[in-house]
């Protein structure tokens, strides 16, 4: 029954991405031509939500967008796919977020990001919505946002037992007593190696690293391997839930694709192992599209999709 709380909360950051494709990174003082520019909706925390939302989850977000032309956008697609944006907050004289993203011939992008209204998400704003938090079933957080506020969203949630889903990007050191928080966390290898100094060349340093995330309390650790998949380790013991093959042309938002649809594979009761297949096909999808938000699929085209590759 839909009612004024969901399942998944997420808690982060939307932003408005200007995106160059471009056949290679530029170098220090050269000017590329690009081959394509758009503008599309983006941010973690939006993305996440809207990856929730498409693959099936009832799903609210937390979060600030500027007193703008974008801002007034973000919500009403967010609206328009069934995400709860009863605290999605316009912050008067702020300018939505934006993220400045090159996508190069091979599909990697960097990205430079300006914080925005984001930085106006204040742990006073996170408990003023404690009771979204409370009520949720699963909290899913990144760390685009400010981290007070994260870890203040993580402790309201630990308290009424909530499990709690941490993707520590972009990476960043965090606590011990932070990461105590968390039941779930999804790093890349980036990510993994900025947490546990351990560099992931191979699958044991996948465990390697995932062993030491173990020490905080953290009882699954999903680490994200790009095209190979993602090592998924519980309690100490690990196994790799491979990516399906595609044709990929842009990897931006697949990690959040990845989060968004494993949250809500969870919230339907699918173990760890058959929600991370589940978020494989939905990141998979996503990787042969442009764009953040404009590339995340549907529940309809991932259950397509798995079954099309129930053998691959």
């Amino acid at each position: 029954m839909q009612n004024q709380y969901a399942d998944l909360v997420i808690v982060g950051s939307a932003n408005v991405d200007h995106i160059l494709n471009v056949d290679d990174f530029p170098t220090a003082g050269q000017t590329l031509t690009a081959k394509n520019y758009k503008v599309a909706f983006g941010g973690k925390g939006a993305n996440q939500a809207v990856a929730a939302a498409r693959s099936g989850a009832n799903v609210a977000f937390i979060g600030c967008v500027g007193d703008d032309e974008f801002g007034n956008n973000i919500k009403i697609q967010l609206q328009k796919d069934h995400v709860n944006v009863q605290a999605l907050q316009k912050v008067v004289h702020q300018h939505t977020g934006v993220a400045l993203i090159f996508v190069n011939q091979h599909a990697d992008n960097f990205i430079g990001i300006h914080a925005g209204a984001n930085a106006a998400l204040s742990t006073e704003y996170v408990n003023q919505h404690k009771n979204l938090i409370q009520h949720a079933k699963i909290l899913l957080l990144q760390l685009e946002t400010p981290i007070n506020s994260i870890v203040a969203a993580a402790t309201l949630a630990h308290a009424s037992v909530v499990k709690i889903i941490l993707n520590p990007a972009p990476a960043q050191a965090l606590t011990s007593e932070f990461l105590n928080l968390i039941d779930i966390i999804t790093p890349n290898e980036t990510e993994a190696e900025q947490l546990t100094g351990v560099k992931i060349n191979n699958l044991d340093d996948a465990q390697h690293a995932a062993d030491i995330l173990h020490q905080y309390g953290i009882k699954t650790v999903v680490i994200t391997l790009g095209a190979e998949g993602v090592w998924l380790s519980e309690f100490g013991q690990g196994q790799l839930i491979p990516a399906f093959k595609v044709d990929a042309v842009d990897s931006i938002a697949a990690g959040d694709t990845f989060n968004g649809a494993f949250a809500t594979a969870l919230l339907e009761g699918q173990s760890n192992q058959q929600a991370a297949k589940f978020a494989n096909a939905a990141a998979a999808i996503a990787v042969t599209r442009y764009g953040a938000e404009p590339s995340i699929p549907n529940r309809a085209e991932i259950d397509t999709f798995l079954k099309e590759n129930s053998n691959g």
